[in-house]
């Protein structure tokens, strides 16, 4: 959903559960999350999202800027690090005690390396379902510049970095490198086939491109 605030169009994820109220959250990437109680109308949603607009337009202009200049990381148990779209502390991603900085960045990338792999082959066999197509092999790679390729022998990489996205924006780009099985270029075939499976492929590329350079350790 989306409100006009201040001249500023806010966009926001709606999130119907259980719950008894709404609540707003802002997550580390600036992305807005309204959790709402089932059955709750647009309008209510939109009723109860306004009187905080000021507060949600200060907020993301701060989290903004502070992503301006991807910050120096902090290998200490309070050091955050992103994990499937969300900030975690580093003691709850891998194991810190009595560790120097140098091991830590490397247990760190171990883990990145072996959760991006369980959940690239976890989430692939759906979509070689839908599209009705295997790669003769997966591989997890380090890359500065792409975040998943396929060659013409069926081979399909996958960028480990890929783990600190959401898990929809992964989806994204395994939909994306499996499309590649069918058609090698970037031609209009490609794209239709990629719509096909996932017609709001655009919002996911807009936020590797917003966001990508701060996935980084």
């Amino acid at each position: 959903m989306e409100i006009e605030i201040e001249n500023q169009l806010i966009e926001f994820n709606v999130q119907y559960g259980n719950t008894k109220k709404i609540s707003i959250h802002i997550d580390g990437l600036g992305r807005i999350t309204v959790k709402v109680p089932k059955d709750t109308s647009k309008e209510m949603i939109v009723s109860a999202v306004e009187p905080h607009g000021k507060w949600i337009l200060e907020k993301t202009s701060s989290l903004a800027k502070a992503r301006e200049t991807p910050k120096k990381r902090e290998y200490q148990d309070d050091g955050t690090f992103l994990y499937l779209g969300k900030e975690y502390f580093l003691h709850e991603l891998i194991t810190t005690s009595d560790l120097n900085e140098e091991i830590l960045r490397k247990n760190l990338k171990k883990f990145y390396f072996s959760s991006c792999e369980k959940i690239v082959r976890e989430r692939i066999k759906l979509y070689e379902t839908q599209l009705r197509v295997k790669p003769k092999s997966i591989e997890i790679v380090e890359s500065k510049t792409k975040w998943g390729s396929c060659s013409s022998d069926k081979k399909v990489t996958f960028n480990y970095r890929l783990a600190m996205a959401p898990i929809e924006v992964i989806d994204y780009v395994i939909v994306h490198e499996l499309c590649h099985l069918i058609h090698m270029n970037h031609d209009r075939s490609f794209w239709r086939r990629v719509g096909s499976i996932m017609p709001d492929y655009k919002q996911k590329q807009a936020f590797l491109a917003r966001h990508g350079e701060f996935m980084t350790l």
